[in-house]
């Protein structure tokens, strides 16, 4: 596990705040008729204003700048001419390199007027990510977190992901821990200010088993239920956890 510096994390404040921006943007432009493809050519084109560069774009090959997975998709989606229709839900996930260090997040939107379920479904999301952070303390374990989120989803009708994980964070998208959405409390390394992490809840509203589509990247419920992603980077501190991917 690589502990930042204050510089490093203050170049992340910037990348993560960038990241964070994106998304708001997203939010107001989100709509029936609005392509998968649109959604990605203004966040790349507003990452790239910024002075940023788009952290997928190329990644192991993957072919956009952001990843938008609509209803059954639960992430990796690749942007292209599909249309949103009313009652979608679409999760955009988005990662920007700035002086070259990574922020990383993801939020799912309603398209129009969804179903009760499917908005319960994004809000659990969103309070899973929340339920963990509580426990991002200095000194406790990592799978304080992953616990914290696997009881709060699943006290709640809905499952977790298990086959996808969080991860650190940095100079490289992905490095050490892997930060599961499940798990044993009390396990896992120990938490030391200077650590970052991207924190992601994945949840389905069936079952947790999932597949990769043909297209290599594509991954979907097994069962076809919707699934809801939501993640922010965050740094973990002597004074607790602060997100660096939220406004």
């Amino acid at each position: 596990m690589y502990i930042k510096s204050n510089r490093e994390i203050e170049i992340m404040r910037t990348a993560g705040r960038i990241v964070a921006e994106v998304l708001e943007k997203l939010k107001e432009v989100i709509q029936p008729g609005i392509t998968t493809k649109e959604i990605n050519k203004l966040a790349e084109e507003y990452i790239r204003k910024n002075g940023a560069i788009p952290a997928f774009l190329g990644y192991e090959g993957y072919p956009a700048s952001v990843c938008t997975s609509v209803n059954e998709e639960v992430v990796h989606g690749i942007p292209g001419p599909r249309v949103l229709n009313e009652g979608d839900i679409v999760g955009v996930d988005v990662g920007a390199y700035y002086e070259g260090y990574c922020g990383d997040a993801a939020r799912t939107y309603e398209v129009g007027s969804c179903t009760d379920e499917a908005k319960r479904l994004i809000k659990v999301a969103e309070e899973s990510f929340f339920a963990g952070i509580e426990k991002a303390y200095e000194g406790n374990r990592l799978y304080d977190i992953s616990h914290a989120i696997q009881v709060h989803v699943e006290s709640s009708g809905f499952s977790v992901v298990r086959s996808l994980v969080g991860h650190g964070i940095g100079k490289n998208m992905h490095e050490e821990p892997q930060v599961p959405n499940y798990g044993l409390p009390h396990r896992g390394p120990r938490l030391m200010a200077g650590l970052t992490l991207a924190i992601e809840p994945m949840i389905n509203a069936g079952k947790y088993h999932v597949k990769t589509l043909s297209d290599g990247w594509t991954v979907v419920t097994s069962d076809g239920s919707l699934s809801a992603h939501y993640e922010n980077t965050i740094v973990i501190t002597a004074n607790g956890p602060e997100i660096l991917t939220k406004l």
